[in-house]
Order: structure tokens, then sequence, then C-alpha cells
């Protein structure tokens, strides 16, 4: 029964790292019905960065309110770069291509995933201690453990409780609650629902469309950021593969969720963290992928909205 605990506690820790990168693909799908495939890559550049600045600051041999401190900063910084990163892709890529078919812009994203891959690789290059020297790009990096990962309950103790753990679980889910309360409350936030809705009426109604998706992509944007920070700090190793594998679970989440459907990415991502723990645990690492995506297949034949998806006609 611990065992069993343990593993659903490791899930859901995984299952808000995915649900954070989630968001970014259901809120732009939900909007422009636009699969951004380069949103994984953007969050695996936002690591890079993150990683940079901790080695510039020199957090891994500070203490105290220093790694506090710099922290922050780190989270804002690279919150603050992935959004301009995803605004000027938007601005440059997608916003021409809107009355294009669907086809241009999913093939677009597509090309800018290849190319935010690249700059990881050529990132991972460089001469600089953190990323070893820039001795060996492809490698994985080593992020410095700056958060305690001894056991909070003792070290006796049966079931395993990290200040890691408490750290993702506690900023991810104010970050989901900021997320929600913006997007319910707020007078943007119910521009975007109005846009998601009908783009035309809402133009109609006075609602500046563009913005409403500027504002969109700048928020998905620095989600990933977000999220970029929190993944090195809690699994201390990055590379410039992350983005396509992680990004795959993450749109994985959403569409098991409802794509465009935000407390349904939620939902989705803790349900992926969780279901790949059970995987690793009584069936097997080598199985987690065929199970995860098997679950997906067999979900989506019998209820094809997702888990808290709604069924809508097709806009034509």
């Amino acid at each position: 029964m611990l065992t069993l605990a343990q593993q659903l506690w490791i899930g859901l820790t995984n299952g808000m790292v995915f649900a954070l990168i989630a968001l970014g693909y259901t809120m732009v799908y939900g909007i422009l019905e636009l699969i951004n495939f380069a949103h994984g890559d953007l969050f695996m550049l936002a690591s890079f960065l993150a990683l940079t600045l901790v080695g510039l600051l020199g957090l891994a041999t500070a203490s105290g309110p220093v790694v506090v401190v710099g922290l922050l900063g780190v989270v804002l910084a690279c919150a603050i770069f992935a959004a301009l990163i995803n605004r000027t892709v938007d601005r440059v890529v997608y916003r021409p291509l809107r009355n294009a078919p669907k086809l241009a812009p999913l093939v677009s994203a597509i090309g800018v995933s290849f190319v935010f891959q690249n700059l990881g690789l050529f990132w991972g290059g460089l001469p600089l201690d953190v990323m070893g020297g820039g001795l060996a790009a492809a490698a994985p990096k080593s992020f410095p453990d700056l958060i305690p990962s001894t056991n909070l309950l003792g070290d006796g103790a049966a079931f395993r409780i990290t200040a890691k753990d408490l750290v993702v679980i506690g900023s991810s889910l104010c970050v989901m609650v900021a997320l929600w309360l913006f997007v319910t409350r707020s007078r943007l936030g119910k521009a975007m629902r109005a846009t998601a809705q009908n783009p035309l009426a809402a133009r109609l109604m006075g609602i500046d469309v563009d913005r409403v998706i500027s504002a969109t992509f700048l928020i998905g944007g620095a989600l990933a950021g977000f999220a970029a920070v929190i993944y090195g700090l809690y699994v201390n190793t990055i590379k410039f593969q992350d983005g396509y594998q992680n990004g795959l679970y993450a749109f994985t989440a959403a569409v098991l969720g409802g794509i465009g459907n935000i407390p349904g990415a939620v939902v989705g991502g803790l349900v992926i963290g969780i279901v790949r723990a059970l995987s690793d645990q009584y069936i097997g690492a080598q199985w987690q992928q065929a199970v995860v995506f098997g679950m997906l297949i067999a979900l989506l034949v019998f209820r094809p909205q997702g888990l808290l998806g709604a069924n809508v006609r097709e806009k034509v």
C-alpha cells in the first residue's frame, strides 16, 4: 500500500510539470485551433537559460536567502524570456498565416520546433562551466541541486516527501489558480474566452483579437519558462531533447483532458504523471510510452473530446 501511495505522490509531482506545459498548448489551441509544436522546445530553451543564469549567479555555491532571491530572479527571467520568444514567433511566423489553410501554420510550427532544438544544441556547446565546458553539446547537463532532497519525514520513514516535491506542487498550484482567476475574472480573460468561442463575433463586439492572441502567446510562454525552472530544480538534468519528450507528454495531457480546456489540461497532466509512475512500478519503465499512449487511444475511442472537453460542432 505504501508503494502505491509513493508512486501516486511521484506521479502527482511529475504531472504538475506536464500540466504547466500543457496549459500553453491548450490556450493557443483554444483560440487559434493551432497545435503549437514548438512549445515544448521553447520550454527546453528556457531550461537552458535557467541553468546558464544559475551558473553565472553562482547559486550552486550560495546558501540561504541568496539562493531564494536568486531563484526568484531566475524564474522571472525565464518567464519573460519564453514569453517574448513565444510572442515573437507568433508575430513573425503565425500571424501572416492566420487566413492560410490549417496545414500551413502546423508545418510552420514543426519548423520552428526544429529551429529551437538546434538552438538548444548550440547553447549546450557554449564554453561555460555549467555546460560542461561545451565539450559535448548533445550530452545531458547537470542542474545544481539547489533544493534539499532529504526526506522530510525522516531517513527511516517508508514514505518519502521532499522539499522539492512541495516546491513543485505548491508553486504549480499557485500559478494554475492564478491563471484560472485571470481567465475567469479579468477583462482580458473574458476577451480570451470570447475570442475562443467566436473570433469574428469578438471582433464585431470591439475586441482586439490580435491583442488577445498576442497575450495568449505571452502567457503560454511565461508558463513554459516557469515550468522549465521547476523541471530543472526537480529532475536536476536537462538536455536539448527535453522539449520533444516533455512536450509530447504535455500535448498528450492537453488532448486527454480536452484540448482547449484549461482545467482539462491540468487534469490531463496529472493523469499522465500518475499513469507513468504506476507503469514504471508495476509494468516496467520500458513499457511506459506504450501504456500512456495506449490509454490515450482507448479513451479517445470512447470519448473523442477528452475528459473535460465538450462536444462542439466544427466551425466551417
